[in-house]
């Protein structure tokens, strides 16, 4: 299930949440442009995070651990990570406030990386993406606003005729069962040669940082009443997404 937004209003405007989706859409081009003009051997390799070269030389491949959570693998990639960024980050971004939740994200995606590390000490496959990181604003969403309404696309076409083209969950649905699928594809690449593919355990590590971090850092909790007990909303014209400001 694709989420498409949240009706969870913030107060503030998220300019660094912007910004970050702003980072990540140019440095995307950027990367691709290297690509485009022969850096394949070098662009991803070089700025990404490589396990066994980070663990040979720690100090020196230290900047990797915040290049590559910039960088990506492909428009699908991005696409997804930055409709994640967009729906949850705002939210977060409200409750820590700006500066906090820029260090928040980095720091989520630090440890994103070092867990991917330590699963995978000897793998040479680069490691790219905002995924890690953007798994700690979701690890910090549920815990801050855990019944907020999400509204999603419904997969099953046939399940349109009696749910509608749109279903709305709470967020600790939403956000449990995307950590739920992340762990399982984690446990089930241990003891495999890394070929590529998903990071799971990057999304892990994000995540649970997330969770831990915001309890420290949130100035706001979610102490909004409309938002303290969770059901769905109307089903009228109009209902689904709303992200207005507060009044």
């Amino acid at each position: 299930m694709l989420p498409i937004g949240d009706q969870n209003p913030t107060r503030t405007t998220p300019v660094v949440n912007y910004l970050l989706l702003a980072l990540n859409l140019v440095a995307f081009v950027w990367e691709w442009l290297l690509i485009a003009g022969g850096g394949e051997a070098w662009v991803v390799p070089g700025y990404g995070l490589v396990p066994t070269r980070f663990v040979a030389d720690p100090l020196g491949e230290a900047f990797t651990l915040f290049t590559s959570m910039f960088m990506h693998g492909g428009w699908g990639h991005l696409g997804g990570n930055l409709l994640y960024l967009y729906i949850f980050g705002d939210n977060v971004e409200d409750a820590l406030g700006h500066f906090k939740y820029l260090v928040f994200y980095l720091a989520a995606g630090v440890a994103a990386g070092f867990l991917q590390i330590a699963m995978g000490p000897s793998s040479t496959i680069p490691m790219v993406g905002a995924s890690g990181a953007i798994a700690g604003t979701l690890g910090a969403y549920i815990v801050l606003y855990p019944k907020a309404p999400i509204t999603l696309l419904n997969p099953v076409p046939l399940l349109w005729l009696f749910l509608g083209f749109l279903i709305v969950l709470p967020a600790w649905l939403v956000i449990g069962m995307w950590f739920v699928w992340q762990l399982l594809g984690g446990v089930g690449q241990l003891g495999m040669e890394a070929e590529g593919g998903v990071a799971f355990f990057a999304h892990v590590g994000g995540f649970v940082a997330g969770a831990l971090l915001v309890k420290k850092l949130a100035v706001r909790r979610a102490e909004h009443g409309q938002w303290s007990h969770w059901r769905p909303p109307s089903r009228r014209a109009g209902a689904y997404p709303s992200r207005g400001s507060w009044p």
